[in-house]
Order: structure tokens, then sequence, then C-alpha cells
């Protein structure tokens, strides 16, 4: 823990992803800035951990990390620079479909168009032209969504998103592995399908898959959180751990003070404070559903039925696209599936540093019902197992983390919901809130720079960035540091 300094410029709260990349911009901008977590250390939904044995390194929340090499703001930190790998698998991600199909997005376009065969042609026409275009599109999707898109952008997403997010998709292809695909990339933000919110995802992760891959850092995700925390110490900024803030007058003499919460967090540190419309705004927004989160120690790779898949970090186990809407909707309504989706990490595949040849690390996750208590380990073995016959037998250890216990880890997760808020497109366009500026608050000098505000969950970094460059510019009468 770092000494504490003198009544800082700014003072962010909260050091995940986007709390980090707030204060980075902030101390590189000149000011003096301390961070404070709640936690033993420093990193939010970017953290490793060495689980059951010393030589395998776990991811504890996010994994795999498409957007560490597409976001603006890593683009201008430049992780290379700081000492961090990106190892990006032969497969960007896999789906089995039932026994005889698996879908396979190989980070090569072409492998993946030939894989597909009758549908390679209509894969090849729906990802080729964001791959052309992928950093206008992706700033685009990233930004804080108050700039228009220029026509080439609007040509491209528009009815890409449209198609994907209605399930008009699914009648361009004649087989089952490209609407699964397409399916399982629109899963991650946890909520009904289809829906606009999810096509956009769609669009933007699957078009990823081919334009940069979907890597791992190597030697774990907290490589992302140790770089960023190296470069806040190296330009003056201070780390306090250990350090729970419960009111958001312990800085009323900062000039700037960025909250990396929740909206029920904002509540709860500033609620009192807050104008009647607006508090009663934060406490209707809605939360989507949980993670319930399950590691895996195993003693040899995931004995897929389909060999290619050893070659993804990571895979989604949903089954068919119409088998994933339905687990998806029942879950999203307030129930259980009876075959929840999965989304599976195997980073070994990309990175063999994480473990040894019979030690290795599996990360997963079940969607289930906010809340929800359930301990998914034998729910998510039995999906893998589906179409990995024997992967019980490899397991020499695993945890399971209830949907409702995530919350006592990252208090960010309300009911497990890893999103920050539900990812609707009403909560895409007012998030957290109907704002103009969704990063300010109706207090002075008191900015939201988590999740759920814009661009909504992922380790991009850039909601931290969209609320520093407000905050330097009102504040302080200042612009980004250089390369931003």
């Amino acid at each position: 823990m770092d000494s504490p300094a003198d009544d800082p410029d700014a003072v962010v709260v909260g050091s995940g992803p986007n709390g980090l990349a707030a204060a980075v911009l902030l101390a590189r901008a000149g000011l003096t800035v301390d961070v404070h977590e709640a936690a033993p250390e420093p990193g939010g939904g970017a953290r490793s951990a060495r689980l059951f044995d010393a030589d395998v390194v776990h991811d504890i929340c996010s994994a795999v990390h498409p957007m560490a090499v597409a976001s603006p703001f890593f683009r201008g930190f430049d992780l290379a620079a700081h000492g961090v790998e990106l190892c990006t698998p032969e497969v960007a991600y896999g789906h089995p479909v039932d026994e005889r199909h698996t879908g396979l997005a190989y980070a090569d376009l072409e492998r993946t168009c030939a894989r597909l065969g009758a549908d390679g042609g209509r894969w090849r026409t729906l990802m080729g032209p964001l791959v052309e275009h992928t950093t206008e599109l992706t700033d685009l999707l990233l930004g804080d969504l108050r700039r228009p898109p220029g026509f080439t952008a609007a040509a491209l997403l528009g009815p890409r998103i449209l198609a994907l997010g209605t399930g008009v998709d699914e009648l361009l292809f004649r087989g089952p592995e490209a609407p699964a695909l397409l399916a399982g990339v629109a899963a991650h933000p946890m909520g009904r399908l289809p829906s606009l919110a999810a096509g956009g995802t769609a669009v933007l992760l699957g078009h990823l898959a081919h334009a940069g891959g979907w890597p791992v850092p190597r030697g774990g995700t907290q490589a992302l959180t140790d770089a960023l925390v190296a470069d806040f110490r190296a330009h003056g900024g201070r780390l306090h751990v250990n350090s729970r803030v419960t009111d958001v007058r312990e800085f009323a003499k900062a000039r700037a003070v960025l909250l990396d919460v929740s909206p029920r967090g904002l509540l709860d540190l500033a609620g009192r404070f807050l104008p009647p419309a607006y508090r009663r705004a934060l406490e209707h927004v809605k939360y989507g559903p949980g993670a319930a989160k399950v590691d895996f120690l195993v003693s040899e790779p995931i004995p897929w039925r389909e060999p290619e898949l050893a070659k993804a970090a990571t895979v989604h186990i949903g089954g068919t696209a119409a088998q994933v809407r339905a687990g998806e909707n029942t879950v999203a309504g307030g129930r259980r599936a009876d075959e929840p989706y999965v989304l599976l990490a195997q980073p070994m595949a990309a990175d063999p540093s994480r473990g040894l040849p019979r030690k290795q690390p599996i990360w997963a996750y079940a969607h289930v019902p906010n809340g929800d208590p359930l301990d998914a380990t034998d729910v998510v073995r039995r999906r893998i197992e589906r179409f990995a016959p024997g992967f019980g037998d490899t397991i020499l250890a695993a945890r399971g983390i209830p949907a409702a216990d995530l919350e006592n880890y990252n208090a960010n997760y309300v009911g497990g919901d890893i999103s920050g808020a539900a990812v609707t497109l009403r909560q895409l366009l007012a998030r957290p809130v109907a704002r103009w500026n969704p990063h300010t608050t109706p207090l002075r000098g008191v900015y939201l720079c988590s999740s759920a505000t814009p661009p909504g969950p992922g380790v991009h970094g850039m909601a931290g960035l969209h609320a520093a460059k407000t905050a330097l510019r009102r504040e302080f009468g200042l612009g980004l540091p250089a390369g931003w």
C-alpha cells in the first residue's frame, strides 16, 4: 500500500480496468492521483491467482481479451511496450453444435470460410468488410455514443446489427455451424436473444476474431493489471488497497473524483446528495443475469470429440442457435435453464506458461438468473462432457462460485451480473441513465467511469478514458495525454 498523498488533485475509487485506465490518464496529464481499492489487491475483474497449485495460473474473472488489441485506450497505452505479450490462439473461438457439427472461427478469415463450406461465402460477406474497416468500426462501437457514425460505418453496421439482432441472419446460412457461432458470441452480454444489443456484440466481437484475434495475456490476465499499475506509479500515482470508501465526501478537497462502481455503488457513496430524479433513475437501473463461475484443475487438455477445439482458447457450449436462444431467454426470465449456455476458456491453447502438461487450468461460467445461489460445478462439468466424453476423469480439483457470491468478490457484480448493468438497447443508449454525458453526475467534480457507462462491459478501459477526458477538460482545462 502506498503512503497517503496530501490533498490529491484527483481520486479514483475502484481499480478495475476502467478505474486504472482513468488513473493512468490523469497521472500522465501531470496530476497527483490516488486510487482506492477495497480489495487486498488491484484489478477488479482483471486478476489471476494460483488457486490449487503453485505452478498453475487461473484467471479469476476475465480471461480472453479481444478488446485489449482493438481498444483505443490500449492502443494508446501500448501493452507490448509495457512487457505484456498477447498470445493469439489459432482458433479464436469454437462452438460444438452437436455430436456431428462444430463451428470454428479461426483467426484467419479465409480458413474459417473454408471450414464453413457452402456457408463460407456468406460468412466472408458478413465479416470481410468489417475486418477491412475494423479500426473505424471499433472506435465507433467503443465510443461514448455521442458521435454519429459516418456513412461507411453506418452502411456496414446498420444492416448487420439489424440482421443479427433480429435473428434474420439464420436465414442466410444453410448449415447449423455459422448461426451457432454467431449466437454464441451474441450471448456474451447475458440477456434475451435475439436483441439489437446482442447483435451489436456479435458484430464487434465476431469480426475481431479475424482482426487481431481473441488473445490471452501471457502469464494471465493479471499481466494487464500489473502493467497499468506500474505505469500509474511511474507517473507519481498512489495506490491504496484494503481501502474501502463509504462516502464520497471523504474526498471533498479533490477537484475530481472518478468512481469505478456500479449504479448501486454510486447510490451507496453519494445517494443522499443526488437530485431526486437522478437518484430514482439509478434506483431503477436493471441488472442482468448472473455468472456462476467454475475453475477446474485438470490432468490433460479437454478430450474434445472434435480435435480442432483443442486449438481454441475460447469455447461456447450452447448447442444450436435455437438452443442458445432458448437457454438465454429462460435465464433472462428469472429461471434456470436445463442446459445453460457455458462460456469456457482453456488458456493453455495459446499460453503454455499457465501450467504444466499434467496440471492445466480451465476457466468457465454458466449463465444463471441474477442472484442464483447454485454452485454450477456439476452443471458445467456435464455440459463439457456432452462434447468431451471423459472430461470428468481428468479433473484434479474444482471450485464453484455461485452468482450470488460474486458480489462478495466484487461489489460491482450485483447479483453476479458481471456487465455492471443489464445490456439492453435502452440501457446502452441511456447507460446508466439518460444524460448527454453519462460519465458526469449531478455532483460537481464527481464522475462515473465503470462498465455501467458507455461503451459497457469488457476489458477495454474505454469508460475510464471517456470519464478522464471529461474530468480533465472540465476540472483542469487539460486534454488527454499525447497518444490518446
